[in-house]
């Protein structure tokens, strides 16, 4: 049994947009000792311009992190965590293209 190239680069933007969403998210968190997440938005002025790449890209990771702990802590039903997961996942598949595309530029 074979896999199509088309559903491995698929596969591969998929785990590679969850690693980084997760990679920068934690980074974020290190560096900034604050929590990422959407609200960074709400603050107003050049801190939310710059924490707009951080949000965009750490979305999957985000979503998946704050659908979990809603199910744990306030029993949220298991279809709201599917479509969270599967918004998640669509996001994650077209960060990672971007990621994926960015690092063949930089490499050629």
């Amino acid at each position: 049994m074979s896999i199509q190239p088309a559903a491995s680069e698929a596969l591969q933007s998929l785990f590679i947009g969850f690693a980084f969403a997760g990679l920068l998210a934690s980074a974020f968190e290190l560096f900034t000792a604050k929590r990422a997440d959407f609200r960074l938005l709400q603050s107003g002025g050049l801190s939310a311009v710059a924490s707009v790449p951080v949000v965009v890209f750490s979305a999957p990771f985000l979503i998946v992190r704050n659908t979990v702990r809603g199910r744990r802590i306030e029993g949220r039903p298991f279809i709201f965590v599917m479509l969270a997961s599967m918004i998640a996942s669509v996001w994650s598949m077209a960060c990672g293209r971007i990621v994926l595309d960015l690092l063949h530029m930089l490499g050629t």
